[in-house]
């Protein structure tokens, strides 16, 4: 099957041939048929299925047809992150090239004046963020009777974030005569719910089994002792064939430690997490791309919504809290048809967080075994082997990358055991005060404060390609 198969117009399949792409994925070839008759739809998709493509594509022929007026876009996009937000308006960018539709973006971290002056002019495509939109709504500077197709974009992170009662809201400003698009990696009950009050006789579509694992993606957990969790993953990068690699850990202060000792063992890392402002963020993730460090060392910030091309391997350093995170992490790699390889570093403690990921996941992750002896037990030899990193030529000793000499056991160090089993409360501790930002107990707080939590993300410099283009 082709995109001309889809129906899709001739100006629209050069922008895609432009964009190299020849033919549709799973998603795209269940969900554009059925989009452009006009029905509604629920698609549950993992992520790097290209499920964007799904709507986007359809929407741009159906708006073609048709002219924007003052302060009433013609259609809507919710995203839950003004990352994810931004990834959609480049979609946009990519695929309208042939057509004269105008867009804007609705965030927070841009200036609001901005975005008020496009939708004075009008705007065909209105892709925003729940907070920032019902702000400007209750302010009465939007209208969204004349909005005749809703996208709600990753159900399953609105609900994480505490977005459903304001998606419910903004439902019931808009026509009822309307075409309703869900997307949603997970379909737990309240997302049912919300599928069965506003859409209406949706055609539902599943590429994969709710909260499957990409297949594209080889997947390990390897047992290892928390003491030698650094030494495995060095050994991991230095073995395996690692193209490009992105490092997930739990906390924000493991990332910067973390980054660290990579840099000092001559690989080419680079960090994000969120106690970084935007634009430095931005800076990294360029660098990332751009192929200037081959290591992306992360928090669950860049979990959802980061599309970069040819991640070869994910490297989970800290087993994730919640299981709905892993399938969100690995997906990182494996993406547009590739294949990946998702290792997770799994300690005794992590055994609880596999089950709670197998159970979610429908499937056993096999165990890869590295003989990795406890460092308690034996203590590094004065001569031990040297760690290579990947094509650099340079060896260095295995002890220095901030990984100490593992000393003999002393009988007579009798606190050292006891300082071990104060650890779990001290983690338990810093995990309350350092949990990823999209978990919240909860709710953001309403409109305006709700974008200062949006995932942190567009504070910077908007991108040209966010620029609104006007037709004629």
């Amino acid at each position: 099957m082709t995109f001309a198969d889809l129906g899709l117009s001739d100006e629209l399949l050069r922008s895609v041939t432009d964009s190299g792409y020849t033919e549709p994925t799973p998603i795209q070839a269940a969900a554009i048929p059925s989009v452009l008759m006009m029905r509604d739809l629920v698609a549950i998709a993992q992520t790097g299925t290209g499920k964007t493509a799904s709507f986007v594509l359809p929407m741009i022929d159906i708006l073609a047809h048709g002219r924007s007026r003052a302060r009433m876009p013609r259609s809507l996009i919710l995203e839950p992150t003004r990352e994810l937000a931004a990834q959609v308006a480049e979609n946009f960018e990519k695929y309208g090239a042939n057509h004269k539709l105008s867009m804007a973006l609705l965030i927070g971290g841009v200036s609001m004046g901005d975005q008020l002056a496009a939708l004075e002019k009008g705007v065909d495509v209105l892709i925003a963020t729940p907070g920032r939109l019902m702000d400007l709504f209750t302010r009465g500077k939007i209208l969204l009777t004349g909005c005749s197709m809703l996208v709600i974009d990753e159900a399953d992170r609105m609900l994480d974030m505490g977005f459903i009662p304001d998606i419910e809201e903004i439902c019931t400003k808009l026509p009822k005569q309307r075409q309703t698009l869900l997307f949603s990696a997970t379909m737990p009950p309240p997302i049912k719910k919300l599928a069965d009050k506003f859409l209406d006789n949706p055609k539902t579509i599943e590429v994969s089994r709710p909260a499957s694992t990409n297949l594209n993606i080889a997947q390990h957990v390897v047992p290892v002792a928390a003491a030698r969790k650094r030494d495995v993953l060095r050994k991991l990068l230095a073995t395996e064939d690692v193209r490009t690699a992105i490092i997930f850990c739990n906390r924000k202060t493991t990332v910067r430690e973390l980054n660290k000792v990579l840099q000092r063992a001559r690989f080419r890392s680079a960090e994000i997490h969120g106690d970084m402002d935007q634009s430095a963020r931005i800076a990294e993730l360029e660098r990332f791309k751009s192929g200037d460090v081959s290591i992306l060392v992360a928090s669950d910030v860049a979990a959802r919504g980061l599309d970069v091309k040819g991640v070869s391997h994910v490297f989970n350093f800290d087993a994730p809290w919640h299981p709905d995170d892993y399938v969100h992490r690995i997906g990182r790699t494996g993406r547009g048809g590739a294949t990946g390889i998702a290792y997770t570093l799994v300690t005794p403690d992590d055994a609880e967080n596999i089950a709670n990921i197998e159970k979610l996941t429908g499937q056993k992750i096999p165990v890869l075994d590295l003989n990795d002896t406890p460092a308690e037990t034996t203590p590094e030899p004065e001569d031990a082997p040297v760690d290579e990193a990947p094509r650099r030529g340079r060896r260095r000793p295995a002890v220095e990358a901030d990984v100490q000499p593992t000393p003999v056991p002393r009988p007579e160090r009798a606190e050292r055991p006891a300082r071990e089993e104060r650890r779990p409360r001290r983690e338990r501790e810093e995990r309350a005060d350092d949990r990823h930002e999209p978990r919240r107990d909860e709710r953001p707080a309403r409109y305006v404060q709700q974008d200062a939590v949006e995932d942190g993300a567009w504070n910077g410099p908007v991108p040209a390609f966010l620029s609104v283009r006007i037709p004629g």
